[in-house]
């Protein structure tokens, strides 16, 4: 049936997400959920919503989320850009604003999703190496170029860039849209929404699906410049002019509403990083400085492959990329502390046993 492809479509390698296998028991720490359950009163708003009221259409801009996303933030809704997911807020945004005569420029490790986008779109690209230790170096990015994308904290690496580092950045670039994409930043990094006041160059695009615990609600959103706003806009209304269903609009406003939840939630996922994170280093690991609800190891003596496996067979899911340099690493997300305590007994397990050991 692939004659009947677009010839595009036929080269596309499409994004792989982390696996959603349906097994009793499991300890799930392949896709960077949320191990706690979102605010109660997200639920309630949900339900309310869900009513006769779902026959007509939602709002087309999601205004009153807008509002309160603007609210949150102290910056005014033109400011802001909602979609089905920050998967198609980023989307979105490559189209908008990325089919330039250059090139545009992101890590070479980074969200696997951003060279599709361009693919999909037919967008240049260059891929700029990291550091050592994995960092992002700015000055890297101080070259002409279609626009600049990456992710704080880095995914899969953890690490944070200070903000100082990303004006300089935007400093240095006012020609070219720079997108910081901050689906982890609520777990130890610093949000760039507040530069979006000083650089209308500037795209901070966020999600409620890893620090609100709403990833089955798929909400995001951008925010910037209102004139980048109206691009994305034009956008979505040639592509979906309802991304974002009345339930799950309920929802998101009342779990900005609970402070006290958001939180409390992401303090504990913290702690339990940290806590993971000793234990991990006191078995062999090297474990990058992680500032989302995920670390990033490797074990010298231990083959990430087969690791996988081991933890597989005790119904344990950890994240194991192919990518080349990270092909002996692991992403572990963070769970509760009951499921992190079953990892690091299933891995003294593996690692006692010796097997994955490397020749």
């Amino acid at each position: 049936m692939n004659r009947l492809w677009s010839p595009s479509i036929r080269e596309l390698t499409a994004y792989v997400p982390g696996e959603q296998p349906a097994i009793p028991g499991l300890v799930k720490l392949n896709a960077n959920e949320n191990p706690y359950p979102p605010s109660p009163h997200a639920i309630d708003a949900i339900r309310a919503a869900s009513d006769e009221s779902l026959r007509l259409y939602p709002n087309a801009d999601s205004t009153p989320l807008k509002h309160a996303i603007a609210s949150y933030h102290g910056i005014e809704p033109t400011q802001v850009f909602i979609g089905n997911g920050s998967d198609e807020v980023l989307a979105h945004a490559f189209n908008a604003f990325f089919k330039q005569e250059l090139p545009i420029q992101f890590p070479d490790i980074t969200y696997s999703f951003y060279p599709v986008y361009c693919r999909l779109y037919g967008i240049e690209f260059d891929m700029v190496p990291l550091r050592d230790g994995m960092r992002i170096a700015v000055e890297d990015y101080h070259r002409p170029s279609g626009g600049i994308v990456f992710s704080n904290p880095n995914a899969p690496t953890g690490i944070a860039l200070p903000l100082s580092d990303i004006e300089t950045l935007l400093k240095a670039n006012p020609d070219c849209v720079v997108l910081v994409d901050e689906a982890y930043v609520d777990f130890g990094g610093e949000s760039a929404i507040p530069l979006t006041k000083t650089y209308p160059n500037l795209l901070v695009v966020q999600t409620l699906s890893k620090s609100r615990s709403l990833a089955g609600l798929r909400v995001g959103f951008a925010v910037g410049d209102a004139a980048l706003i109206e691009g994305l806009g034009r956008v979505k209304g040639s592509f979906n002019a309802f991304p974002l269903d009345t339930p799950a609009m309920a929802g998101a406003i009342a779990a900005f509403d609970d402070e006290a939840w958001f939180q409390d939630k992401r303090a504990k996922v913290m702690t339990t990083r940290e806590r993971l994170s000793l234990q991990l280093q006191a078995l062999g690991f090297e474990v990058l400085p992680s500032s989302t609800n995920f670390v990033f190891v490797t074990h010298p003596r231990h083959q990430a492959a087969t690791l996988l496996t081991e933890l597989r067979e005790r119904k344990i899911l950890v994240r194991h990329f192919r990518q080349q340099g990270l092909e002996n690493h692991l992403r572990i997300s963070i769970g509760t502390d009951a499921e992190s305590d079953a990892l690091h007994a299933a891995l003294v397990d593996i690692l006692g046993t010796g097997t994955g050991e490397t020749p």
